[in-house]
């Protein structure tokens, strides 16, 4: 794909170079059209989460880059950075570590149950939390509501909002 006249490749691996050396972790990054010009969209996220000014420094970075490829110099575009939403699926193992203490809805390829858990521990790509849903569900596995799974058995994980979580 291309467009801001480079492949979106090419943006993508400065985006990434950048955060790779600023220590945090590109989610995503995508560019859409918004009338004349184009929105560059770059997720970043590090164990700890990351603050404000951290973003405006890590924004910074990428833009000094991106300006100095000669391409970009007839397209304008505009850079926003930020962090991932709550809403953000966890699909890889770094975000089931950063969810530890969080409840999860968790939903498992083929016909296992949903279960909502509180995450536990993430060991490899083993997590393990308890079950918070009073359902009888058959894949708890004992008493205490354990639950345990590897990452690669779930079909969707999302975050849920607590407005009253404890620490």
């Amino acid at each position: 794909m291309r467009t801001m006249g480079v492949p979106l490749g090419r943006v993508r691996g400065t985006a990434e170079s950048v955060c790779n050396s600023m220590g945090v972790d590109l989610e995503d990054c995508s560019i859409k059209q918004a009338g004349r010009r184009e929105v560059l969209t770059v997720i970043v996220d590090k164990d700890g989460g990351v603050d404000l000014d951290e973003i405006a420094q890590i924004s910074f970075a990428i833009s000094e880059e991106l300006d100095s490829i000669e391409e970009l110099e007839e397209h304008p575009f505009v850079l926003e950075v930020s962090s991932p939403g709550t809403d953000r699926p966890l699909t890889e193992v770094r975000h089931w570590r950063r969810a530890i203490s969080r409840l999860v809805n968790v939903s498992f390829i083929g016909d296992r149950d949903d279960v909502l858990i509180r995450v536990h521990e993430v060991d490899g790509d083993q997590v393990t939390g308890t079950d918070n849903k009073e359902t009888g569900n058959k894949e708890v596995n004992n008493e205490n509501g354990a639950v345990s799974f590897r990452v690669t058995e779930v079909d969707k994980a999302v975050i849920q909002i607590e407005f009253n979580r404890e620490e």
